[in-house]
């Protein structure tokens, strides 16, 4: 844009000093000739970088997300293919479900056994409480026959004997089915715990995306290792992310307009609304307490910040490959008028990117 101004300027001159010769060419016509477009640059620059900053590092990021198995076993399926849109539910692949099934056979089992164990003694404690009830009705009858004479001592002594025999039953009954019942409830948790590690065995897309590189095949051994992902999923949810010098960011706001001319859409121009600015960045964070110094979608250039980009409703559908790089600029809310130099620099740029400047 600069040397299309410069050319008008030049062509103006040329024709004031040389083919109308409207102006004599000396000295104080020379200086004062090469000293306005300098002056008149340099200040139109200037204000061009505090009502419109345009930025050369405009970078488009997808949320990758590493998919960790959360059971080991041997993958027995990997139903998709690499490069290709996934839709969130869609299964990503499956381990060998039979050791988990084995493993929730067996518990239920075990709670199934211990509930029969439960039942079988509390229908003992019935048998039981209906002897002790007859135990005591027999003591109170001879109790009232030895206070009268007419009855036997030895048979109130056996009667008050049978009472706590059964009596005592009951509380080792009622001790023996609270170890049941706690029992019961570790098996059932076993179970619970069995049934989840099954349904871990298929493993689902957390979100719209794509694997780009698919290394896992069927024989595999998927591991719980998190530093051993069985594979990345790149989410469809993108950031646009302007890089800014600290002092050009001091008037953009949320909702103002912006414009991206990516390379990978030469000629095009994707209009956007400035979402925010990222106030953090990894250059802001001490490593103390539980601050990561790595923080961050993207690494940020230090002394920069990074502005939030939103595509319009017009190019909301327009595909951006993941790291695709663009430049573009924020239109502020003063300086209108001086703008449209900075639109008509942008619209340049994106027809710069039709060039490919390599020499094979």
């Amino acid at each position: 844009m600069e040397i299309l101004l410069l050319a008008i300027y030049s062509f103006f001159a040329w024709l004031v000093f040389f083919k109308f010769k409207w102006l004599p060419w000396n000295i104080v016509s020379q200086v004062i000739t090469v000293t306005i477009p300098v002056i008149g640059l340099t200040a139109t620059i200037l204000l061009l970088n505090i009502v419109a900053p345009s930025s050369h590092d405009v970078r488009v990021i997808n949320y990758v997300v590493p998919i960790n198995s959360p059971v080991r076993g041997l993958v027995v399926e990997v139903p998709i293919e690499p490069n290709t849109p996934i839709k969130k539910g869609d299964v990503l692949f499956k381990i060998d479900p039979v050791p988990y099934e084995i493993a929730v056979s067996n518990n239920q089992a075990d709670v199934l056994s211990l509930r029969e164990q439960l039942k079988s003694s509390q229908a003992g404690d019935v048998i039981t409480t209906t002897k002790l009830g007859l135990a005591r009705k027999r003591l109170g009858q001879f109790t009232e026959l030895a206070g009268t004479g007419a009855g036997n001592k030895f048979d109130q002594e056996q009667a008050e004997t049978d009472v706590l025999n059964l009596q005592g039953e009951l509380d080792a009954s009622a001790a023996n089915e609270d170890g049941i019942r706690a029992k019961i409830a570790s098996a059932e948790a076993q179970l619970a715990s069995a049934r989840w590690e099954l349904s871990q065995t298929t493993i689902y897309a957390p979100a719209n995306g794509t694997v780009i590189a698919l290394t896992l095949r069927p024989g595999a051994m998927a591991v719980t290792l998190p530093v051993t992902p069985a594979m990345n999923f790149v989410e469809d949810e993108q950031w646009i992310i302007a890089i800014y010098h600290q002092n050009e960011v001091r008037k953009i706001k949320p909702d103002q307009e912006a414009e991206v001319a990516f390379e990978m859409y030469p000629g095009r121009i994707v209009k956007c609304k400035v979402d925010s600015i990222m106030w953090a960045t990894a250059q802001g964070q001490l490593p103390i307490g539980s601050m990561n110094a790595a923080g961050g979608v993207a690494p940020i250039p230090p002394q920069c910040l990074a502005v939030r980009l939103l595509k319009d409703a017009k190019d909301k559908d327009l595909f951006l490959a993941s790291g695709a790089h663009g430049a573009g600029a924020v239109y502020t809310d003063s300086g209108h008028a001086i703008q449209i130099i900075r639109k008509v620099m942008v619209r340049i740029t994106a027809k710069l990117n039709w060039l490919i400047l390599k020499m094979h």
